[in-house]
């Protein structure tokens, strides 16, 4: 059996890329999403936080960072 790994942390690109929205844009939501969660700025959003907080499934956020 094997395990196919992705990567686990959301960054502005990606944001960009799921949304359609611009960089700043994703930059923006990532922020909004930190200061909801009370992360700090050198913590990573991850693909579940991410999903629960857009409410866009995991699967289609993993598609697009495979």
């Amino acid at each position: 059996m094997e395990l196919k790994m992705s990567r686990v942390c959301i960054y502005p690109k990606d944001v960009q890329r799921i949304t359609g929205k611009s960089e700043k844009s994703g930059q923006r939501l990532l922020k909004r999403i930190k200061e909801e969660l009370g992360k700090e700025d050198h913590q990573f959003i991850t693909t579940d936080e991410f999903s629960k907080y857009t409410g866009i499934s995991k699967e289609i956020i993993v598609k697009y960072l495979n």
